[in-house]
């Protein structure tokens, strides 16, 4: 288990470091807000995809911890769904996986079920 965890501390290092810098951006601006109404509108843009960034990289490094969790405790490559386990290949290429990738499928279908779902709720609820 020692490539898996090396793999996992290195992209936990990378994804603190975007943390950083994308908060760095976001908390710590220094420079003033734009007087011209077009540069603002830039400006708030770049601040939105900033946003996302931070968000993705503190998503990735809550499944990196939650990965290394699974190392300490023993059940690192195991499904979390069906208690199979998760294949080398899957593993090698997305060293945080918690499922294998049958139930990572049907969770994802899942969740275009739910989305789908809701569109046609507040479709509904327009009317």
């Amino acid at each position: 288990m020692s490539q898996p965890k090396e793999k996992l501390l290195a992209l936990k290092a990378e994804y603190e470091q975007r943390v950083e810098n994308t908060e760095k951006h976001l908390f710590k601006r220094e420079e003033p807000v734009s007087q011209d109404f077009a540069e603002q509108a830039v400006e708030m843009e770049n601040e939105e995809v900033v946003e996302r960034l931070d968000e993705e990289a503190k998503h990735e490094l809550a499944l990196v911890n939650a990965a290394l969790a699974r190392i300490e405790a023993g059940n690192y490559g195991e499904c979390t769904s069906c208690g199979e386990d998760i294949s080398a290949e899957r593993l090698n290429a997305l060293p945080h996986a918690a499922k294998c990738i049958k139930c990572a499928l049907v969770s994802k279908q899942n969740q275009a079920k739910n989305k789908q779902s809701d569109k046609s709720t507040i479709k509904a609820c327009s009317y």
